[in-house]
């Protein structure tokens, strides 16, 4: 059995270039061993799971949707937004929702406390996003890039 406790696990902090995207997450299956890039399932692990939470005011990443991965989210606690391709769905405490394959989606904290979910996804190997927003895609071979027609950051045309 491996085991491991939340307050154990280092919170890590992210913002783009601009502060329109930020976001804390605790990487739970990195904690538990998960090696992200081996190509053996066993050290990969057959899903990723991390607990986010997003500021008020603050929505962790731009509008995507994923080639091959599933998201499943549980809300822990706070109030926000769902953004999908069909518009926006208020979430809070005790909601569970997922994204397949193809469904854009977006977190976004409108409320005046922290967002804290807990996501769980299967990081399927040959993973790539498309962003609508920007019209880019995010491709791994073998490394991430983010390319319209060539290699661009990943925060052009979102701030």
């Amino acid at each position: 059995m491996r085991k491991i406790n939340l307050r154990n696990i280092p919170e890590e902090s992210w913002t783009s270039p601009k502060g329109k995207f930020a976001g804390f997450g605790k990487e739970v299956s990195i904690a538990l061993g998960r090696k992200p890039t081996s190509m053996d399932l066993n050290e990969r692990h057959p899903f990723d799971i991390e607990v986010a939470r997003i500021a008020p005011g603050q929505t962790p990443c731009p509008f995507h949707s994923h080639s091959a991965q599933w998201e499943f989210y549980q809300v822990i606690s706070g109030k926000g937004i769902a953004r999908h391709k069909d518009g926006t769905e208020p979430i809070e405490t005790g909601d569970a929702f997922i994204f397949g394959p193809g469904e854009p989606h977006q977190l976004i904290n409108n409320g005046s406390e922290d967002l804290v979910i807990f996501v769980v996804a299967d990081n399927p190997i040959g993973e790539s996003c498309h962003y609508p927003d920007s019209n880019k895609w995010l491709v791994r071979s073998p490394e991430r890039q983010i390319i319209r027609s060539g290699k661009i950051d990943y925060y052009d045309g979102e701030e």
